[in-house]
């Protein structure tokens, strides 16, 4: 008896150890067609993250929607929120939504960041730039915002708000119709349901599609968008994608080219909340097709392109965040059509917000939860 207690106490000592040594939901295994994948919680308790952007000396920049912008060690451990960020409108979706580095961060520690602006009726899409400042106490600098959207103001919903730097330098943001006004999206005269590309400054490129043309945006690169809330630049190719929230199915991947149009809400392949019909058909003459649609939805939030070590049977895979899928979706991509898709971390229920290959060969996930979390695939050993 007295050998069965002692053994019980040795037992429970044991586990008591390896419960301190690795947290429940610290790391975890998951199956995929690479074989299997380890999940790593590297950020934990923190307010529904947006974006996150990796810093030079390996620190990651991350955005909180409810307005907080912070930097992370690999550790885990979080900055205070950096001061020098403009007022947030965090209501319904608005908030504090994607950041990116320059591509001359290195040098010019320059950063872009989207958030919802604040109006006295509502709040519209905004683009801003700033220094970040790492030294002491983390900080934005000399901030300006460089682009503010002009239409009918949001209550609170479809502020797109992804940011996309291309090789050229130019700056795509993403942008929705606020919900309340689907038909603005085929309106030129305002940025509602459009991408737009401006310079680094704020300028516009004198090569846009509709620079000189009466009664339209100058700033916008491509119009009929829903509420796109992914972009990444192709590593080959150079060309935007981006893919857009459909209502109820007809979640879109586009590769939005100059001055075309892509439908929204003349056509699509989704049905109104209601259930009722919103779109005249799936086609139209003028209209361009998705590359890839879902019906029913995943709510698709974040994208990016690998082409990291770690995987290498997924180098040039397009890879999205699902949140009402709460998957992460990995897409083979062969020259512009998107072929086979795989459902991965379905097990771990999380509605993913973010997407990133880092620097690391990993793949970065953000979490969209009031306890989000950040974080880090990598093959399991």
């Amino acid at each position: 008896m007295r050998l069965i207690v002692v053994g019980a106490i040795l037992v429970g000592t044991i586990l008591t150890i390896l419960s301190v040594k690795m947290p429940a939901q610290s790391q975890r295994i998951f199956a995929s067609s690479a074989g299997n994948l380890n999940v790593e919680t590297v950020v934990s308790g923190i307010s529904y993250p947006w974006a996150l952007a990796f810093l030079p000396d390996g620190r990651i920049l991350l955005t909180e929607r409810p307005g907080r912008m912070r930097i992370a060690t690999r550790d885990g451990k979080l900055s205070s929120r950096l001061a020098g960020l403009p007022k947030v409108f965090a209501v319904g979706q608005g908030g504090l939504h994607d950041v990116v580095l320059d591509r001359s961060f290195a040098e010019n520690n320059t950063i872009y960041f989207c958030f919802a602006e604040p109006l006295a009726k509502g709040a519209r899409t905004a683009l801003a730039r700033a220094q970040l400042v790492t030294t002491g106490t983390p900080r934005l600098a000399n901030v300006k915002v460089i682009f503010r959207q002009d239409g009918p103001l949001s209550a609170g919903n479809h502020f797109g708000c992804r940011i996309a730097q291309s090789p050229d330098r130019n700056l795509f943001l993403t942008m929705g119709d606020h919900g309340l006004y689907p038909t603005e999206a085929q309106n030129l005269s305002n940025h509602l349901g459009k991408i737009i590309r401006i310079r680094p400054d704020g300028s516009v490129p004198r090569d846009n599609p509709f620079v000189g043309r009466a009664g339209a945006k100058p700033e916008t690169w491509s119009y009929g968008h829903r509420n796109a809330q992914g972009a990444a630049i192709h590593p080959q190719t150079g060309k935007l994608w981006m893919h857009e929230h459909g209502p109820r199915g007809g979640d879109e991947i586009n590769i939005p080219e100059a001055g075309r149009n892509y439908g929204w809400p003349v056509i699509g392949y989704g049905i109104d909340y209601s259930g009722e019909k919103i779109h005249e058909d799936t086609h139209k003459a003028g209209m361009e097709q998705p590359v890839k649609y879902w019906v029913p939805s995943i709510a698709p939030a974040g994208m990016a392109f690998y082409d990291g070590d770690l995987f290498p049977a997924w180098r040039g895979n397009l890879f999205v965040g699902a949140m009402a899928g709460q998957a992460l979706v990995r897409l083979v991509i062969d020259g512009e059509t998107v072929g086979t898709e795989e459902r991965l971390l379905q097990e771990l229920g999380e509605r993913i917000r973010d997407v990133r290959a880092g620097p690391d060969g990993a793949l970065w996930l953000a979490t969209d939860d009031t306890a989000g979390r950040i974080l880090r695939v990598t093959p399991a050993k």
